[in-house]
């Protein structure tokens, strides 16, 4: 009997990579020429992210060149959902992100119930915040990731330990 191949569907952001991106995105921005002496923080803790600029048009400004040095460390974006911005005293405007590890359990729902709509003989086992799919044929394994990728989520997904 042949054995089974087997990959993990995982989602989660490398945390130094984030903040190596952050120390890139503040450096940037101290010297940008329309930026000088404004408002440029950027802080984390944790799974949040806190981004705070003179007004909404700085804000989205930051968030820009933030998202330009997350992509270039291969950081993927869809996993940090910003919420509304918020506006201080001082006319200061804030935004706060969730940075996302991990498959909850709707995305896990969504994407085994579109596995197993495909009618692809695999098997598939939500475990903790990853999903692992298991099946004979590595044909079938790869048409599963080429679902997937095409599969409109609010998450990025990665695929691991292929085996």
């Amino acid at each position: 009997m042949a054995k089974e191949a087997s990959f993990d569907i995982v989602s989660e952001i490398n945390i130094e990579e984030v903040k190596n991106a952050i120390q890139q995105a503040e450096k940037e921005l101290k010297n940008r020429f329309d930026f000088k002496g404004s408002t440029v923080e950027i802080k984390m803790d944790n799974s949040k992210m806190t981004v705070v600029g003179d007004d909404d048009f700085k804000v989205e400004q930051i968030k820009d060149v933030l998202f330009a040095k997350l992509i270039k460390r291969s950081v993927p974006t869809k996993n940090i959902q910003f919420s509304e911005t918020e506006h201080a005293l001082g006319a200061k405007a804030r935004q706060t992100a969730e940075l996302i590890n991990g498959i909850d359990k709707e995305h896990a729902k969504k994407i085994t119930t579109a596995i197993k709509n495909a009618k692809l003989k695999v098997k598939t086992q939500i475990q903790d915040n990853q999903i692992r799919v298991t099946g004979k044929s590595r044909d079938d394994l790869q048409e599963v990731i080429q679902l997937l990728r095409k599969l409109p989520l609010t998450i990025d997904l990665q695929f691991t330990n292929y085996r």
